[in-house]
């Protein structure tokens, strides 16, 4: 396949590899006073995988799109088999094993299983006869998300387990499942939440038996619905208690930072401080207090985003809020044109992981969200999730450039 590159989207190229050097010049800030030779070589490091990152999307670009559809599910398996593999030979750290570690590189297998989920889901939807409704289609799709899902919770890896489940929700929804359907498919984890507080919960299953009555789907979908919320209620003390500690200090943490404001709160306090410091143009390139004198932690992964709002304002997080909303703008404009159900979904699919982690990323760094560990695409520090993200990147480029076809 001989393409013509003139007719690739370069706005959308552009606004990517704009994000990645933005990436490059605040992670050198990040880490400009480190002590460690290490630590200020991660700019540098940086820089080979965006290099290596752009050459794997020129890989992906020339691939033809009938052989990422006909390789879909062997992919899917080989990201189960390499999500295995990780709990013997993987690197364990913070208490989760999520890295294979080969020497000075750490590869993440949830990145690959993440791209790896996209396309069997993809290919599922696309070329399924199940009604769009069916319970066999609902189920299928669930096991098809469930089995990865499971073997990163047990990692345990928590914030990696939740983009698969956006994933499968936003396909769902793109692939023209109701709205209502979905909202009563999420209402027993909503349920699960509210349990933990018994009036909260009582109040959500007045709402939910009310929304019910007005739906009408019918007495037994209507009842099925009642009992798996109950059931989920019920179960909420039981899955708080099988929470690793981390993940109990999060949530409390996210709830209440100043409950532990030296310990499990500090990065979320200390992120704050960083955002609101840097006002409307920020303190100045290098100038960060929180980052130079290292009061704000992880900051050239986790918390990059406040490195950003420090040193280059509200300003700063506008232009870089704007290219990742142009990037999801073009994302849904090629999804909708795709004439083949597949390469639309793959491109929906590819934008719903770029845009959800951007989100749960930045709405941890403003205290919004738990502490997750999900990196910020195409800025954190990080080499498979760049390489991800410009995969990502790649299968929206290609699906534009062969939107016509069937």
């Amino acid at each position: 396949m001989n393409l013509d590159y003139k007719q690739l989207d370069w706005k959308l190229i552009g606004a990517a590899l704009l994000l990645s050097l933005i990436g490059i010049l605040l992670i050198y800030s990040a880490q400009f006073d480190a002590t460690s030779e290490t630590s200020q070589n991660f700019y540098m490091k940086q820089m080979i995988w965006v290099g290596l990152a752009l050459l794997v999307f020129l890989i992906v670009i020339n691939i033809p799109l009938r052989m990422i559809d006909f390789m879909a599910y062997l992919f899917y398996a080989l990201g189960l088999v390499l999500l295995m593999l990780v709990f013997f030979v993987g690197h364990a750290k913070y208490g989760a094993a999520r890295w294979f570690s080969l020497g000075a590189i750490n590869v993440t297998p949830s990145d690959i299983a993440k791209l790896a989920l996209l396309i069997a889901l993809s290919r599922f939807l696309a070329y399924t006869k199940l009604r769009t409704h069916s319970l066999s289609r609902l189920l299928i799709s669930v096991a098809i998300t469930f089995v990865p899902v499971a073997m990163v919770i047990v990692q345990p890896d928590l914030g990696t387990s939740l983009v698969f489940v956006a994933l499968l929700f936003s396909l769902w929804c793109w692939s023209g499942m109701s709205p209502f359907y979905i909202l009563l498919i999420i209402s027993p984890l909503i349920s699960l939440l509210a349990a933990f507080h018994w009036l909260a919960w009582i109040v959500y299953l007045i709402i939910l038996i009310g929304f019910i009555l007005v739906l009408r789907p019918g007495f037994l979908p209507g009842a099925f619905a009642v009992s798996i919320n109950l059931f989920f209620g019920i179960l909420a003390p039981i899955a708080w208690n099988r929470l690793a500690d981390y993940q109990k200090l999060r949530i409390l943490t996210f709830l209440d930072p100043g409950r532990d404001p030296r310990g499990a709160g500090y990065q979320i306090i200390q992120s704050k401080i960083a955002m609101g410091s840097g006002g409307l143009i920020g303190k100045g390139y290098l100038e960060g207090s929180q980052s130079q004198l290292k009061f704000l932690p992880e900051r050239h992964t986790d918390f990059i985003f406040s490195v950003l709002g420090e040193e280059f304002g509200f300003v700063g997080t506008l232009i870089v809020i704007g290219l990742f909303a142009f990037i999801c703008y073009r994302g849904i404009q090629i999804a909708a044109r795709c004439r083949s159900k597949f390469t639309s979904y793959l491109a929906w699919g590819a934008m719903t992981i770029l845009l959800f982690q951007f989100f749960v990323n930045v709405g941890m760094t403003l205290g919004l969200m738990p502490v997750t560990g999900l990196p910020l695409p195409l800025l954190s520090y990080g080499g498979t999730s760049q390489i991800l993200s410009w995969i990502l990147i790649g299968l929206l480029v290609v699906a534009d450039y062969h939107w016509t076809e069937y």
